[in-house]
């Protein structure tokens, strides 16, 4: 989500003031923080896949799905006390017993929703005593004992956090280059992302940019930290607008 300092623009259009400390009404300075559906658009782009979004199970509004499979002996039953032992260790738990419906477009469903572990249980695993526990990221089923539902299931979410970050991150960081010179910059641009120092860029550069349609997207001081103002060291992550 990106922020921007917006000064006192809006504030004087729409006479939006405060008294200072010496009691004298000033227009007040204004930001502007982007963490709305951009970010929605953010999570999108970076974890989807072909059959649909996936979801980190941070802000995934459900984590996890229980699907029946089919209404034979004890389904239904261990499918509703799966759930609720997932729900009693704070997990956000989606029942699906709607065995009117074809087990594979629920399937589908909820892929195309995201939802990171799927538990599926019909009445052959059932008779092991197993049920199958399907995560979203890489599409591996395991068996697991139902006693042990909800502990692996747990860890399952726990992995397909990291692994989703992993990728994301080896994504970003394969597709982000180095460059010395705001031409190289606008060159990387058109596939990835360009770091750069900002003394190499100022207000000329970033004009030059603009032609490729090409901007700044983040400013970083050292180590990732917030840029100071004189901050010989502040480097400039170049993309191309869209």
């Amino acid at each position: 989500g990106t922020s921007h300092e917006l000064g006192q623009n809006f504030a004087k259009v729409f006479e939006t003031l405060y008294l200072d400390d010496n009691g004298d009404q000033q227009h007040v300075w204004q930001t502007s923080w982007g963490v709305s559906t951009r970010l929605l658009g953010a999570v999108i782009m970076a974890h989807g896949d072909d059959d649909g979004l996936r979801l980190p199970p941070a802000v995934a509004p459900v984590q996890v799905v229980v699907l029946a499979i089919r209404d034979e002996g004890e389904v239904l039953a261990t499918a509703r006390k799966i759930t609720t032992e997932l729900e009693g260790q704070g997990h956000r738990v989606r029942l699906d017993d709607r065995v009117d419906q074809s087990f594979g477009r629920r399937v589908t469903d909820w892929e195309l929703k995201g939802v990171p572990v799927r538990i599926e249980i019909g009445p052959r695993d059932l008779a092991d005593g197993n049920v199958t526990v399907v995560r979203r990221d890489t599409g591996a089923k395991e068996q697991v004992p139902v006693a042990e539902a909800w502990s692996r299931t747990g860890l399952a979410l726990a992995d397909v956090h990291r692994t989703l970050l992993a990728e994301a991150t080896a994504m970003r960081d394969e597709r982000t280059v180095d460059v010395a010179s705001v031409d190289e910059a606008a060159e990387a641009a058109a596939t990835g992302w360009a770091r750069l120092p900002w003394a190499a860029v100022g207000e000329e550069g970033e004009d030059r940019l603009a032609q490729s349609s090409v901007s700044v997207r983040c400013l970083q001081g050292p180590g990732g930290t917030l840029p100071g103002a004189d901050d010989a060291d502040t480097v400039a992550f170049v993309g191309r607008a869209y």
